[in-house]
């Protein structure tokens, strides 16, 4: 059952293959949301066209992921009108696009919010907003995932959740309830909270320090399948192992949310529904295919440009990943405590149900000691009472070397490549997953999400790009270190409301 990571990734496309199963069905398939030929004329420091045009709006928004759609959300809320969202893709959303098509729409990365607790109160405001949370203070059952919810395939079967349950030793069993009342004790602190500034403080700051996974081993935790779930848990929220996630993040992920909380939320497109409510409200402003390549702040206001437009701001939220401020901003330095993760997606289009799917459907799948990640069932959360076709969305982490090293190979390697490499891990429990295929479309995402590396939760840089002054204010979640809904929400409105308090009464 077990493949190195780093062995699995190394085999030659042409070695895939030819190890491919004989099938009489062709599946078709892409690469899609291809986003690094734009986002390499900035590295590379490509000289673009002079502006033919001007604008003036008080308030440019850069990046139309959540932060920003969220930005814009909140000063339409409070009666601002007067600006505009450039997004360099030509579909908004970041993280939480979506897809569709004649099955299903799908996710292209987030799939779900976990149910909220009472301190995140940006999410729950909007969500009232949208229906999500009901005026009694219930959940819309609708949006709470489905049962079966989760599922992990390990020795030869399927169990119930991603936790490890069976084939544990006496061993295994006192780790696992030992480092659940050792995260019960963190969480009972009030220190590890979603948003993550509400609770900060330097009383754990130690954790920073090290890695999760020698916080791991000096607490004596060495069971082979609790450091499974633990590298496992990293590898989903952060992109990253436990041997790169700083330690307070590790415990961070078990200690901010309560254990017995319902859900979490999600939609077929997964969190591409929360971007499209948030379209109807703002996508007026929002301006796709517009990649900024510089941002020129002055003493009066700010100068964007972005394809033939020059804008000229009173104010900019910088909501896009910080990592490309010093290739936009004149003088900016290079965040060095930031490291972002590669990720590939890719949404299957399965013809019918693999014979290997072991009745009923559910929608997360985890493979025990897969490279991977797993992957979600579009239609789990559909009405219908039978479903033949379906969507899987498949998620994968690359971060077992380098991430230099793996957005080289992510870029460098053919579709027929990662094709085979995605097959080859699902055919490892559906082996007639071939049969039942048709169409494979993958997303490539080299900067996929920042992760809380080793001193970046405390980092001194961290700090200075939270601050909400000047011309330019940051805004995006990673300035959290942790690259989650709830973060990406709270960055975009605190650069919001910073701004409105500079601009005035002004309404329009």
């Amino acid at each position: 059952m077990k493949i190195g990571r780093r062995k699995f990734l190394q085999v030659g496309s042409a070695a895939l293959l030819g190890l491919t199963a004989k099938t009489d069905r062709k599946i078709e398939g892409s690469f899609v949301n291809e986003a690094a030929p734009a986002g390499h004329l900035l590295r590379d420091r490509y000289t673009f066209p002079a502006p033919r045009k001007t604008e003036k709006h008080p308030v440019v928004i850069v990046g139309g992921g959540i932060a920003g759609l969220s930005a814009a959300w909140w000063m339409r809320k409070g009666g601002f009108r007067d600006f505009v969202v450039l997004e360099m893709n030509e579909q908004a959303g970041g993280n939480a696009r979506w897809g569709e098509n004649e099955i299903s729409a799908f996710p292209w990365a987030a799939h779900y919010v976990p149910v909220p607790g009472v301190k995140a109160t940006y999410v729950r405001e909007l969500f009232k907003e949208l229906g999500v949370l009901k005026e009694n203070g219930q959940w819309e059952e609708r949006f709470l995932v489905f049962a079966p919810q989760e599922r992990l395939f390990s020795f030869g079967r399927w169990q119930e959740g991603i936790e490890p349950a069976i084939g544990l030793t006496a061993k295994d069993r006192e780790q696992f309830q030992r480092i659940a009342a050792r995260c019960a004790e963190y969480r009972q602190s009030g220190e590890f909270t979603i948003p993550l500034e509400i609770g900060l403080s330097p009383r754990f700051a130690e954790l920073d320090r090290i890695s999760f996974d020698d916080w791991l081993r000096a607490e004596g935790f060495d069971a082979r399948l609790l450091n499974w779930y633990m590298n496992y848990a990293c590898r989903d929220d952060y992109g990253a192992l436990a041997r790169d996630t700083s330690a307070w993040a590790g415990i961070h992920y078990f200690a901010s949310r309560e254990t017995d909380e319902k859900g979490p939320l999600t939609w077929p497109e997964g969190n591409g529904w929360i971007t499209r409510r948030l379209l109807e409200r703002v996508g007026e402003h929002v301006r796709t295919g517009q990649m900024v390549h510089q941002v020129v702040p002055s003493g009066k206001g700010v100068s964007v440009f972005a394809g033939d437009t020059q804008y000229l701001a009173e104010f900019v939220i910088f909501a896009a990943p910080t990592f490309l401020a010093p290739y936009l901003i004149p003088g900016f330095p290079k965040p060095e405590s930031l490291i972002y993760s590669p990720w590939l997606t890719a949404n299957l289009t399965l013809e019918r149900l693999p014979e290997s799917n072991s009745g009923e459907s559910t929608w997360d799948n985890v493979f025990l000691d897969s490279p991977a990640l797993g992957y979600v069932d579009a239609t789990h959360q559909s009405l219908r009472t039978h479903i033949d076709r379906t969507v899987w969305t498949f998620y994968w982490a690359l971060c077992d070397g380098k991430p230099a090293e793996y957005r080289k190979r992510l870029l460098s390697t053919d579709w027929n490549y990662w094709k085979e490499a995605i097959l080859r891990d699902l055919e490892r429990v559906h082996k007639d997953i071939r049969r039942c295929v048709s169409r494979i479309d993958i997303m490539r995402m080299g900067h996929a999400m920042v992760r809380p590396a080793v001193g970046c939760i405390f980092s001194k840089e961290r700090s200075q790009w939270k601050r909400r002054s000047g011309r330019v204010l940051f805004g995006n979640s990673d300035l959290s270190g942790i690259s989650i809904f709830e973060e990406a929400q709270y960055h975009g409105i605190e650069a919001a409301r910073a701004v409105l308090g500079n601009v005035g009464g002004r309404k329009s």
